[in-house]
Order: C-alpha cells, then structure tokens, then sequence
C-alpha cells in the first residue's frame, strides 16, 4: 500500500508537467476563447433556453460598422435597427455609460412597423473628447442584444 501511493503521486506530477510543456508548444498568441461571439449550444435549464432562443426576443438586424475614424469638426452618426415583439427599447452607450441627447449629440428613433425600430446618433461637430467605444443596446421582454462601435479622431488639414 505504501508504494502505490508514492508511484500514483509521480504519475500525477509528472502528467501536470508533460500537459504545461504540450500547451506552450502551441503558441501564446491563440487565446482558449473566443471574444465577441454568442454563446451557443444547450443550456443548463429550458428558462434559460427558452429566454435566448426566443423568437420575439430583441435582435439587432442593422447597425454601423465596428470601427470608424472621424474628423475633428466633423459629423459622426451611428445607425442601429432592432426588430422584437413587442417593440425594442433602445439604449445608447458611451465607454460604459448610458448617453443622453446634449447640446452637439442627438438621437432620434423611427418606430416602423409593430415590431421594428431604427435609432440613429448623431454628434456634430465631433471633438476629441467623442473618441471612445459607442454601444447600442436593444431590448424587450424576451432577450438583449447589442452592437459596439469604436472611434477615434484624424485631424484634416486642407
């Protein structure tokens, strides 16, 4: 008995080194996950199966492009469609924080249909403090689904 306990204890430490040296063989650019996709697959429980895979749910079906370099001076305008049953809400974000409609940034909304939705924000002029990542959130009773765009300033010279 003694000596399975030592021979089972070098088994163990000796699979933990030849699994780290196999796993730094590969790379140490690749990451195990994969950022910015949805989760997919069965769920642990119908709720939450039935939440995420509703088809009223909240879907954003338009929106701007990910990256967007704007002129100092200049307009800047995102666009996000969303289609849900009952109508989405949507929400526009800032680094984080909800945005509201000031002096240069406005947003305005579209209700088409029973089931569809178009906001657009608009900043103008843009400054260097617009710079940032931009979210539009859609949701409804069912689901949440959201889109970002990142910006940042080039400066024109005429």
């Amino acid at each position: 008995m003694k000596i399975v306990f030592p021979v089972v204890l070098l088994v163990l430490i000796f699979s933990d080194v030849t699994e780290s040296r196999r796993g730094r063989a590969r790379g140490r650019t690749k990451s195990k996950f994969q950022i910015g996709l949805p989760i997919t697959g069965k769920y642990r429980d119908p709720e939450s199966d039935q939440y995420y895979n509703n088809n009223n749910g909240a879907k954003i079906t338009l929106a701007s492009h990910f990256d967007y370099e704007y002129v100092l001076g200049h307009k800047i305008v995102f666009l996000c469609l969303a289609r849900g049953n009952p109508r989405p809400h949507i929400t526009w974000y800032k680094d984080g924080n909800e945005i509201f409609t000031h002096q240069y940034l406005h947003i305005h909304e579209w209700q088409l249909g029973v089931d569809r939705i178009k906001s657009k924000l608009e900043i103008d002029p843009a400054t260097q403090m617009d710079a940032g990542v931009y979210e539009c959130t859609a949701d409804n009773m069912y689901s949440i689904d959201r889109r970002s765009f990142k910006t940042d300033f080039s400066i024109a010279f005429d």
